[in-house]
């Protein structure tokens, strides 16, 4: 029973020190606001009527909230994406450059293109039954290897008439234009 005295008085001897759980600081990630009171955002990726990749723009909340952060479109502008954008930002440069070579080459192609030609159902008079759009002008397009998209095709009007010529315009982005010819074959009516 010595022992255990021995311990009990040695406890007490050492008064002990409680430790204070330490307090902690939570940062909060407030959003940015520009000038005008709008959300400040980077941009991942060129958007429409918004601005280019790497742009820091000032969007409202909602649209930022909803839309743009949700579908990675943009990002907080925090110092970690700022850096990242920066390490990057060369890279999506010599990309866009190789995409607009490209379509600079396709255009070339294009312009060389002798008349599309495109068979349709007709009448005795040359009407066709239905119309060619975008979509078929962008497949006898695909056919022939050269990728242009329907979004592409910048028709004014569907053509209705067979045995026509039409000039079409293309744009093909970045500024990029070129126009080809599109002739409508008619086949042979229905009865």
């Amino acid at each position: 029973m010595a022992k255990t005295a021995n311990k009990g008085t040695a406890a007490s001897d050492k008064p002990k020190e409680k430790k204070l759980p330490q307090k902690k600081v939570r940062v909060r990630n407030q959003v940015k606001r520009g000038p005008h009171g709008g959300t400040l955002v980077v941009l991942v990726d060129d958007t429409a009527h918004v601005g280019k990749q790497g742009e820091i723009v000032e969007v409202k909340a909602g649209y930022a909230r909803n839309y743009l952060i949700p579908y990675g479109k943009a990002v907080i502008p925090t110092a970690e994406n700022l850096h990242t954008l920066a390490t990057y930002k060369i890279k999506v440069e010599k990309a866009r450059e190789a995409k607009i070579a490209d379509l600079k080459v396709l255009a070339e192609q294009l312009t060389r293109l002798p008349a599309v030609t495109i068979e349709a159902n007709a009448t005795d008079e040359d009407h066709l039954y239905g119309s060619i759009g975008p979509i078929e002008i962008s497949k006898a397009l695909k056919s022939k290897n050269l990728k242009v998209e329907p979004e592409m095709v910048k028709l004014e009007n569907p053509i209705r008439e067979a045995n026509s010529l039409t000039e079409v315009p293309l744009s093909l982005g970045y500024g990029i234009e070129a126009k080809i010819q599109v002739l409508v074959v008619a086949l042979k009516g229905r009865k």
